[in-house]
């Protein structure tokens, strides 16, 4: 059973979750921050290889994103983690891929999500209503539910791009939920979660409005999804449509339990900034801190990720403050701001968007938007 949030003036639609159940969502993600950081603990931080020093020589396989129906411009990536529910089309292991573009490459009007397995073979796991526009915002809850954003365009381009809505899936492919509201998902552009089995926040970055909305999700252990709050935590993201990236707004999204800070990657600022208590606001925190500014190496940063070390990873777009000299980047740096390294995943501009790291660590992604492909690398997680 899937049940809407009420409409509500104010941004966070149930304001009395600072209650037991409040209590209780953040109990389950504090258990899994505890699974995180122990793992952390047990691979040594000191000894780790930056994971943008290894991806020119590290195993990796590569895997076509284009399905039978020719859907291009690969968007979202996400490995579906150990302990996911059995009985479905998906395994742990599994790597997931949304195309935002048609087969006439066509922006907004994408509509699959593409499996690829850990022996490397694809197939259709999502087919989503035509004209969808499937988006960076893809996202897997152990529970067996996929989240998906879209944000549709009639004709291909931002003038006519629509409002969007966050999909929910479930472990067989089908839409079990459509989640909308005109106010707080306005454009889901990327999404990023923390799991805690029964209970998840949900944060979206909305490119047609520059905001940041945290979703709380209850998952009973009997099946459905039921949302708790919408609340809007940041917004004043620089917005706006474009001819070649369709849109630019806030994109890519990395929680951190340990310091309740979400981490967001503003492609029209061409900066990451930090938003402080992000499962607990109740209300706006604006654009927040800005933690990593950064022109010799920021080029319209988009989908964004952490490395298991804590380091965050970010693909350059390209359409903002972009160098042909160096198209198509992953460009690593630590949560206080600090360069590490860099990696052109193609030789020409505009091909890096989703990035995505394995729960264990394992494993990096990155799709490749030029040659439409995702690329799963092995990585190895210390000097030792």
């Amino acid at each position: 059973m899937f049940l809407r949030p009420r409409p509500s003036r104010s941004r966070a639609v149930r304001p009395s979750l600072e209650s037991l159940e409040a209590r209780e969502v953040l109990s389950a993600m504090h258990a899994t921050a505890a699974e995180i950081a122990s793992f952390h603990a047990s691979h040594g931080h000191q000894h780790q290889i930056p994971v943008i020093d290894q991806l020119a020589t590290a195993p990796s396989r590569t895997a076509t994103t284009i399905p039978a129906n020719g859907d291009v411009n690969p968007y979202g990536v996400a490995f579906v983690p150990s302990g996911f529910a059995s009985g479905g089309l998906l395994q742990a292991g599994d790597v997931l891929v949304s195309n935002f573009n048609n087969s006439s490459n066509l922006q907004g009007t994408g509509t699959t999500i593409v499996r690829v397995t850990p022996d490397n073979q694809t197939s259709v796991f999502f087919q989503a209503p035509a004209g969808s526009g499937l988006t960076t915002a893809l996202g897997v809850l152990k529970r067996g539910y996929v989240l998906v954003g879209n944000l549709p365009s009639t004709d291909g381009t931002s003038a006519t791009a629509m409002q969007g809505s966050l999909m929910i899936v479930d472990k067989n492919g089908k839409l079990v939920a459509n989640l909308t509201d005109s106010a707080l998902l306005n454009g889901p552009w990327d999404l990023t979660v923390l799991d805690g089995g029964n209970r998840a926040l949900v944060f979206v970055s909305n490119a047609l409005s520059g905001t940041v909305t945290r979703i709380d999700l209850r998952l009973p252990s009997g099946g459905g999804v039921q949302v708790a709050s919408l609340t809007q935590i940041a917004s004043g993201y620089t917005h706006h449509g474009d001819p070649a990236a369709f849109e630019i707004g806030p994109t890519g999204l990395v929680y951190d339990h340990a310091t309740d800070s979400l981490y967001v990657a503003s492609t029209g600022d061409n900066a990451v900034y930090a938003i402080h208590n992000a499962a607990h606001a109740r209300s706006d925190h604006g654009t927040g801190r800005v933690i990593y500014k950064d022109d010799a190496h920021l080029r319209g940063p988009l989908g964004m990720t952490t490395a298991s070390d804590g380091n965050l990873i970010v693909a350059n777009g390209d359409a903002v403050n972009g160098d042909p000299a160096f198209p198509s980047e992953l460009v690593e740096f630590t949560r206080r701001g600090q360069f590490v390294g860099q990696f052109s995943i193609s030789d020409a501009q505009g091909g890096a968007f989703g990035v995505a790291t394995s729960p264990d660590g394992r494993y990096f992604a990155a799709v490749n938007d030029v040659s439409n492909a995702v690329t799963i690398w092995t990585i190895k997680r210390s000097g030792k």
